[in-house]
Parts: structure tokens; C-alpha cells; sequence
């Protein structure tokens, strides 16, 4: 196996839960040396409950932990401890990035803020991801993607004009605008200090980068346009050429926006009638002509139809129907890895990033809480002698036999 595009990228990772746990999984695809820093007492939530898993076997409880944290190592510190922030400034000083993901200022009051890390690590790349930045008026608030969708206006666009807001079951500001941009800032930092041998910090606000997601429909506002509201964009749902249609035994996408596509499919129903008419919205005469075209039909039917004609067609899957496509197993996004302690393989999602010459990869299972914790101190210079101490004083922690808690209690 070839050696992953970011072999030598040492990473601390002191985040919890989604987005900067997805971060990480990236760049530990990808080939980055990814050391999870966890308290010594649960460790990162998602290792005991999440929810949706209550009575269903401790396997699948963690699950989630499983499919974020493969590729990684564990390493159990209390920061609230002298002699634990004394190792963690160890580590950072021989690691190229830290990724955090509390509110502002909690690191800084442990002593352990970007100013101290800076001190020990001046080429450190320093990336903190909170919900609405380090400055502003919302630095110390909290929040969920929920909330920050709802703040910068993504939310208020998402449904049918006479509906409610429709909630997204893929979370857009966590992944889209924190995880994604976090690891684009990251890597945009490691490259400047190739040039100027320093680290900087790269501030994350996931409302930041869901709103730069409104890319397309803030342009319009900019120009001097009104801004669309719920019902009303284009690729929102307001125009019968660009939407989801009911067929005789489930759902299909029609995503024919440009001419070509909607004249295409007008020819395959044989409703030429209907090419004019492609930018009518809903419950216009068109659209309820094109809602019983759809429905006189199976989905199986319509992928046949798509495939026969092109003009942008797709069935609406449930995801299991997803993950055992053709498409995704040809893609290589559904692997399989062991998991220590796991009767069968772990199956988890694939690296989405395809590199011809250094493809990522899961070269390694995810880690018990803390699995790692004497190897790391003694690659750190610590004497066996200094391990043991830090573990009898509870700077540190090793292995941790069994769950310790849950976030949901």
C-alpha cells in the first residue's frame, strides 16, 4: 500500500462528537498520524451512546464512534491538571496541528490556549471549530446545526412555500460548514508554512461556513435582486423541470434544469406540448400534468426511462437501498475493516476523496478509549518511571476497561 498523501502530518486532535471528529477522519484517511487527546474520564461522548441506539447492544451504541474515528490513536489527559497540561504542551511541540472544537476561551483558561501552544510550538497550526467564531457577537453561545441553519438563512429556503421549514437529515453546518472548511484551513495553513515556517490559527465558525453554501442565492441579493424566499428559488423547488416527484410506488428526482434535459424528457413521455412550460411552478396546471406522468409509473420503470433518455433522472433511495448500489460499491464508499472485540468486520463509509498515486485508506481499527497512552509518553521522552507517575497522580490515564458514561444522562 502506497503511502497516504499526508504520511509525516502529526495531528492532535482534542475535539469531540461530529465535526471535528469528520475532520480528522479525512486527513487520517488520507495518511495524517491523528492522536485523539480524551479526558480521563468517558472520553469522547460519542464512544458510549448516541442517540437512536438506546436497547440495542453496546456494539452498536458506538457505533458512530466506530465510523469517525478509525485510523486514529487515543490518549487519555486531564487538563485541569498541572502535570496533564504539561504533557500536552509536550505533545504539541512536536506535532504540526491541533484541532479543538470547545467554545471560545475554554483552552486559554486551562493555560493551554493558542498564545501558551504558540510559546512551546511557533509552527504550530492551531484550528478551533465553534459554531459562530472566536470574535462576534455570538462567540459564547451555544448551538447544534439546527440553530446555526436557522441563523444564516439556509433553513428559511428549505421546503415548500406553504410549508414548514424542512430539516435536513445530513448535517450541513457541522459537516458541510465546519468539518469541510476545517480541513481546508488546515491544510491551506500547512502549505503557507512551507513558505514562512510558522503556524497560525484558523478559526472555524460552522454558521460561517453553511452560509457560504448560500453562495449562488446571497449574489442575487448582492445585485440588487430580492432575496428568494421559502418556495421561491430556483433550486429550492419553484420551478416543475427541478424537483421530486411521486411515482407509483415511491419517489424520483427530476433534475432537468437546463433546456436540453427538459426537452428530453418531454420527447421520452411523448408531452412535447410541455417543453414551453419547463420554468412553471408548483400547482400550475404543468406541474399537475407532470405529477401524473409520474405517478402512472414505477420507479424501476422511470430508472429504465433515465436510462433510455437523458435528462437527469434518479430514483430517491432509502439508505439502505443507497448503500448497496451499484454505484456506491463501485465507488468503493461502503469498506469493511476489523474491529477488535467485533464478532464480524466493521462495515463504515469509504474515503471520498480519490488520490490516483496515494489513495487514502483504513490502515487501522478506531481506538480503545486511552489505547495508546504509554506508547505516546514514551515516543514523548517520558521514562516508564514518569509514566507511571503521571497515571498514579491523574495527570493521565491508560486503557479503559469498560464504559464510563454516557452524554445522553
Amino acid at each position: 500500500m502506497s503511502a497516504g498523501a499526508l504520511e509525516g502530518i502529526r495531528i492532535l486532535d482534542l475535539s469531540r462528537l461530529l465535526p471535528g471528529g469528520f475532520c480528522s477522519l479525512l486527513l487520517a484517511d488520507l495518511g495524517a498520524d491523528v492522536l485523539k487527546v480524551e479526558d480521563t474520564g468517558a472520553g469522547d461522548y460519542v464512544r458510549w451512546a448516541t442517540p437512536g441506539y438506546e436497547g440495542v447492544p453496546d456494539s452498536a451504541k458506538s457505533a458512530l464512534f466506530l465510523a469517525l474515528n478509525r485510523n486514529k490513536r487515543s490518549i487519555r489527559i486531564d487538563l485541569k491538571r498541572p502535570e496533564g497540561r504539561d504533557v500536552l504542551l509536550r505533545l504539541a511541540s512536536e506535532h504540526d496541528v491541533l484541532l479543538e472544537s470547545f467554545r471560545p476561551g475554554v483552552l486559554d483558561r486551562l493555560g493551554v490556549g493558542y498564545r501558551r501552544l504558540r510559546e512551546e510550538n511557533p509552527a504550530l497550526v492551531y484550528c478551533a471549530i465553534t459554531g459562530y467564531g472566536q470574535a462576534g457577537p455570538f462567540r459564547d453561545r451555544s448551538g447544534h446545526d439546527l440553530n446555526y441553519l436557522g441563523l444564516i438563512g439556509l433553513l428559511a429556503l428549505s421546503g415548500d412555500a406553504d410549508g414548514p421549514p424542512v430539516q435536513s437529515s445530513g448535517q450541513i453546518a457541522d459537516l458541510g460548514g465546519g468539518a469541510l472548511m476545517a480541513a481546508v484551513g488546515i491544510l491551506a495553513a500547512l502549505r503557507e508554512r512551507e513558505r514562512s515556517g510558522e503556524g497560525q490559527l484558523v478559526d472555524i465558525s460552522m454558521a460561517d461556513g453553511a452560509l457560504s453554501w448560500l453562495a449562488l442565492v446571497a449574489a442575487r441579493s448582492f445585485a440588487g435582486g430580492a432575496a428568494p424566499r421559502r418556495g421561491e428559488y430556483e433550486l429550492g423547488g419553484s420551478l416543475i423541470c427541478y424537483r421530486p416527484y411521486r411515482c407509483a410506488d415511491g419517489w424520483v428526482t427530476l433534475g432537468a434544469l437546463e433546456p436540453k434535459f427538459w426537452q428530453a424528457f418531454c420527447r421520452g413521455v411523448e408531452r412535447e406540448e410541455l417543453t414551453e412550460r419547463q420554468f412553471e411552478g408548483p400547482g400550475s396546471e404543468a406541474h399537475r400534468e407532470v405529477e401524473a406522468i409520474f405517478a402512472g409509473r414505477t420507479r424501476a420503470a422511470w430508472q429504465a426511462f433515465a436510462s433510455a433518455h437523458d435528462c437527469c433522472l434518479e430514483p430517491v433511495l432509502d439508505l439502505d437501498e443507497a448503500l448497496a448500489s451499484e454505484l456506491v460499491r463501485e465507488r468503493e464508499m461502503v469498506v469493511e475493516f476489523e474491529q477488535p472485540g467485533a464478532r464480524d468486520p466493521v462495515r463504515g463509509l469509504g474515503v471520498p476523496i480519490k488520490l490516483s498515486r496515494t489513495p487514502g485508506s483504513v490502515r487501522a481499527p478506531a481506538p480503545v478509549l486511552g489505547e495508546h497512552t504509554d506508547d505516546v509518553l514514551a515516543s514523548a521522552g517520558y521514562s516508564s518511571e514518569e509514566i507511571e507517575a503521571l497515571k498514579g497522580g491523574g495527570a493521565v490515564a491508560g486503557p479503559a476497561e469498560q464504559p464510563l458514561g454516557s452524554f445522553l444522562t
